[in-house]
């Protein structure tokens, strides 16, 4: 039953206790989220209908209580074979553990808790509700000190301390009322009887009654007078003695009239004026029930009754023995007559004591039955069929091949003679003993299945599977059964679940996207940017751009509840420096066409060369390539012509800062080969710049190497202005 939810709502949580016909395990309410207690009706009852009934019977009668010292009945169900009672569970222990351990209690606590059993009897009894088995047993005191009365309407099946014959007694025979064991019908004054024989226990740590079989106890409830409190402990006051005297007398009518007018004197015993109040004397009052004494009958006794000599006057005598007196001689005649008719009724009288007596002392021999392998019900009831009691001291032990409630074995072997009335000693296989289950919430799965392992359950029944959640991953965060349940490692299964760390999604690669981009990425995913951006000067990242993210690389899973951090450039460093270098550029030869491509290599490059673009011309160009030069990043420009490299140039960082750039050297010459003459003076700027007249291009400026006209062959330097 541990670890079972009941009825698809109640999860059993371990056993707290159990009679002769049902378990009652603490449970938790999943739907309301309380925990709660569930009576079971045994295993070995469930196809008996008067069992069924009488275990339907508590339910009715409690839930139609409604009362602060009465168990609250929430719900009543059967799933499958199995009936059940949900009722309010009361964290404490039952009033006959607390006997056990404290008895005697202080007069106050005592009177305290009979005054609250008592007022829950007062509103059983105004509902038309007879408790009929109240006990120590079916008395809880919470923690709070709060007394609750259970087992309303219940009946037991038979154990060593109840008789039950169908149709006549059903209880516990130390509770007793005189009417109950009678097995005439029972009423109020009944439970008040029994209430009285707690508020004795509590006070006396004994019962007032006991006996070597239940039979015999019930007769002393008849006929014998019990032990008075104060005798036992002379520290109860008279008024409470009063209290129990006249709840135990043996006949209803002596006793308290109602619960409330047994419970007004609870509540008033212990005033000042009351404590030492006088004694109940019942002496005076004819109690039909009552033992009495009978002087024994001697055998002198027997027959007439002598007459003593005495002188009479001598007329009488004459008279007496006047043989002619017909009327003196009828009345001698009758005097034998009633002698003997008296003799005969005393003769008769005798016999019937003598028989009365012999039906009681001598007790007929019975055969002991075998009731091994027999249910403990089966065995009670086939032991008390033959006159045969059980002993209450019934053994129960855990039988490998003995199911629990079955008979093993019998004190008194089978076709034994005993006399009737004697006890057989029952014993009874019971449950396996049961493990608690340990703890393994928060260890690391391995940790957990070795702990199972040396507890003795089999690796085959441990299951395990896994859910996302905020624990580390790998460790377990729940259990079945839980914590604490009884378990048996040889056959129940345990399930664990399984941390695998949070929910995951894989992270999208924002490198290289803008911070916008970046931002619309994960929120699609559905993860969270952290407002907090980090900024990076870059040669090579344009401004905007994210160039790092955190702490998840691209494509692996990233844990939606985590800020994603990203570094975004900032664009380029402070000290680096954007120039626009010109390079002039002459066809191979004037007037032709010439395939031209320009390269460069700079800072932000990362010192990788690209290409600034390809033109086709005839005559000399001049281009603007722009590079960026840093600190130790210096930027590079070349030329290719026609597929072969045709110049380089370097662009040097220091140059550049201290505007010391040095200029483009470039030689024209004339494409005959012939002396060729070219004006000192630079072409008009207006004509903007002819190339093909090989006039000097604009912008540059004509050097001077010699005087003016050159020589055939002689090449013209042209110098480029910064």
């Amino acid at each position: 039953m541990i670890g079972h939810e009941l009825g698809g709502r109640y999860e059993i949580i371990e056993r707290i206790g159990g009679g002769g016909m049902a378990l009652v395990y603490k449970a938790h309410d999943l739907l309301l989220g309380r925990n709660v207690a569930v009576k079971v009706l045994r295993q070995q009852f469930v196809h008996d209908e008067e069992f069924i009934r009488r275990f339907r019977r508590e339910a009715q009668s409690a839930a139609s209580l409604s009362h602060p010292n009465v168990v609250s009945i929430y719900d009543v169900g059967q799933e499958n074979e199995i009936h059940y009672i949900v009722m309010e569970y009361v964290e404490g222990h039952n009033l006959n553990e607390i006997i056990k351990e404290r008895a005697p209690l202080q007069v106050e606590e005592a009177v305290r808790i009979a005054s609250q059993i008592c007022d829950a009897l007062d509103h059983a009894h105004q509902n038309q509700i007879i408790h009929r088995d109240i006990k120590p047993h079916n008395i809880l005191i919470g923690r709070n000190g709060r007394v609750k009365v259970t087992d309303f309407g219940i009946a037991r099946a038979v154990t060593s301390t109840t008789i039950t014959q169908t149709g006549s007694v059903v209880g516990s025979v130390h509770y007793f009322s005189p009417e109950h064991a009678k097995g005439v019908t029972t009423g109020e004054k009944s439970d008040l009887y029994s209430l009285g024989i707690v508020l004795y226990q509590m006070l006396t740590a004994r019962l007032p009654f006991l006996g070597e079989s239940p039979i015999s106890v019930a007769l002393k409830h008849l006929q014998e007078e019990f032990e008075e409190p104060r005798d036992v402990n002379p520290l109860i006051p008279q008024s409470v003695e009063n209290i129990i005297l006249k709840s135990m007398r043996k006949n209803p009518q002596e006793r308290y009239q109602s619960a409330k007018e047994m419970l007004h004197d609870l509540d008033t015993c212990l005033s000042p004026e009351r404590r030492n109040e006088e004694k109940l004397d019942f002496s005076d009052v004819d109690d039909e029930d009552r033992t009495r004494v009978i002087p024994a009958i001697k055998p002198q006794h027997i027959g007439p009754t002598p007459v003593r000599s005495r002188q009479l006057p001598s007329e009488d005598r004459e008279e007496r023995h006047e043989p002619s007196d017909p009327a003196g001689k009828r009345k001698k005649s009758k005097k034998p007559i009633l002698w003997i008719s008296l003799t005969l009724l005393l003769l008769l009288a005798m016999t019937a004591v003598v028989l009365y007596v012999n039906h009681k002392l001598v007790v007929p021999n019975v055969i002991v039955p075998k009731v091994i392998g027999q249910t403990e019900a089966d065995a009670r009831k086939m032991l008390n069929d033959r006159g045969l009691e059980v002993d209450p001291n019934i053994i129960r032990a855990y039988k490998p091949d003995v199911r629990e409630g079955i008979v093993y074995n019998q004190s008194r072997s089978e076709g034994t003679e005993v006399k009737k009335g004697s006890l057989v000693q029952l014993s009874v296989g019971s449950a396996k003993p049961l493990k608690k289950m340990p703890d393994l919430k928060t260890l690391p799965v391995d940790d957990a299945i070795k702990k199972l392992i040396d507890q003795g359950f089999k690796e085959d029944n441990i299951d395990t599977n896994e859910e996302n959640s905020d624990k580390p991953a790998g460790t377990v965060i729940s259990q079945v059964p839980g914590a604490n349940a009884e378990v048996d490692p040889d056959k129940d299964h345990v399930a664990l679940t399984v941390s695998k760390g949070p929910k995951q999604v894989p992270m999208p690669d924002l490198i290289g996207k803008t911070q916008d981009k970046a931002a619309q990425m994960l929120e699609k995913a559905g993860l969270k940017l952290d407002p907090n951006i980090q900024q990076e000067a870059s040669y090579t990242v344009p401004k905007g751009t994210v160039v790092a993210q955190w702490p998840y690389d691209p494509g692996t899973p990233a844990d939606p509840d985590e800020k994603i951090q990203i570094t975004v450039s900032s664009g380029y460093p402070a000290d680096a420096i954007k120039y626009t270098y010109n390079v002039p550029v002459l066809p191979e030869e004037e007037g032709k066409n010439t395939k031209v491509r320009i390269e460069y290599a700079d800072a932000s490059t990362n010192g990788e060369t690209k290409e600034w673009g390809t033109k086709n011309i005839n005559s000399m160009q001049v281009f603007p390539v722009e590079v960026v030069v840093g600190p130790s990043k210096d930027a590079t420009v070349r030329v290719v012509r026609n597929g072969q490299l045709f110049d380089t140039y370097t662009v040097y960082y220091t140059d550049v800062k201290n505007g010391t750039v040095p200029d483009i050297d470039i030689v024209l010459s004339n494409n005959t080969g012939d002396e060729q003459d070219i004006p000192e003076e630079p072409a008009d700027e207006n004509k903007g710049g002819d190339e093909t007249t090989g006039m000097t291009p604009p912008g540059w400026k004509h050097g001077n190497p010699g005087k003016g006209n050159k020589k055939k062959n002689e090449n013209v330097i042209y110098q480029q202005n910064h």
